[in-house]
């Protein structure tokens, strides 16, 4: 009974046993081929996305590469102002200098510059001068000719009627405060004076209607005195020409009588004077057409075509008449005409 039971607990025990291992085994199967086979299927997906992405990109190049070619090309990024290195300023030894190499060479252009103003004395140019104001040289040298035949010493003009004076200079503009002002100051030449022009300019500015600028005309004109001319062509200019930078025509006038020799100063004003008027003007200078351009700091402000600049000047220097009707004798220019009404050569 032993001997049978052993053996049949021992297979009994073997069943169970050989049961558990082959279910063990069968799992162990199933989970090495399962992943085999999802590796597999992973692989081959891969390779089709893979396959696929580079159809696609292959599709997509060329439109890409068409985008690209349409594009426009950038421009070139200009290059950096501060890139260009800035003009160092003019020194104050260049700048005088250049003003009297200006100075020069006016004097080569100019060499017949004078006052643009018709007088035979001291009082014609000091009555002219006043009368000069806000009009034209031209006006007044065709206003005083009838004005000089009829009150020719100041006496005369301080002893005049009011009203016929305003109608005599009525073109000049502002009459009756010229009237006043060309009155009072014949009066006073005739009270204190005793009936002459005053050579000092001390005396000459307390006078009605005389300022410095009238009086240096007539001292350096009338009376070989030396003085600067500061009127709206000679500021302009001199502001252009970088000899000043004021407005005030006493500090200019201040400015640049530091600049020039003392015996220069009354030419300086004609000939300064003479190129406003002519070639640099205030709107539209003849740039193209000026003698000192390569001088001037403010070139190409104007006309530089040299064609179209010769078109800009005046007087003289274009074929006009000038504006004296009795001009010196070197002018090269021919003489204004006298009013309309009044024949040549009439006073």
């Amino acid at each position: 009974m032993g001997e049978q039971g052993v053996p049949k607990r021992t297979n009994a025990a073997k069943g169970p046993v050989e049961a558990a291992e082959k279910p063990a085994e069968r799992p162990a199967k199933r989970s090495s081929a399962k992943p085999a086979a999802k590796t597999g299927q992973s692989a081959a997906g891969k390779t089709a996305r893979t396959t696929a992405a580079k159809k696609t990109a292959a599709k997509a190049a060329p439109k890409a590469a068409a985008t690209t070619k349409a594009a426009p090309k950038p421009a070139p990024a200009a290059a950096p102002a501060s890139r260009a290195k800035p003009a160092k300023p003019e020194s104050r030894l260049a700048m005088v200098r250049r003003a009297r190499k200006i100075n020069r060479d006016l004097a080569d252009v100019f060499p017949y510059a004078h006052p643009e103003l018709d007088f035979r004395n001291a009082f014609e140019l000091l009555v002219a001068t006043v009368l000069s104001a806000q009009t034209t040289d031209l006006r007044v040298n065709q206003t005083t000719p009838a004005l000089f035949a009829k009150y020719p010493t100041p006496e005369d003009l301080a002893a005049a009627v009011p009203e016929e004076v305003e109608e005599l200079i009525r073109p000049t503009g502002f009459f009756r405060a010229k009237t006043k002002s060309i009155m009072g100051l014949a009066a006073a030449l005739r009270d204190d004076f005793g009936g002459e022009v005053p050579g000092r300019l001390a005396d000459l500015v307390k006078l009605p209607g005389v300022g410095r600028k009238t009086a240096f005309v007539v001292l350096g004109n009338a009376f070989g005195v030396p003085g600067i001319t500061v009127d709206t062509h000679f500021m302009r200019l001199a502001r252009r020409w970088k000899w000043t930078e004021s407005d005030d025509p006493v500090k200019i006038e201040a400015e640049v009588a530091e600049i020039f020799p003392k015996s220069e100063w009354t030419m300086l004003s004609h000939r300064v004077i003479f190129h406003g008027r002519r070639i640099c003007h205030a709107r539209k200078p003849a740039c193209g057409a000026c003698p000192i351009a390569p001088l001037c700091p403010a070139y190409g402000e104007g006309e530089t075509d040299p064609e179209k600049a010769a078109k800009l000047l005046k007087y003289e220097k274009g074929g006009f008449p000038g504006q004296r009707l009795n001009p010196p004798p070197d002018y090269p220019g021919r003489p204004a005409a006298p009013a309309p009404g009044v024949a040549p050569g009439a006073e």
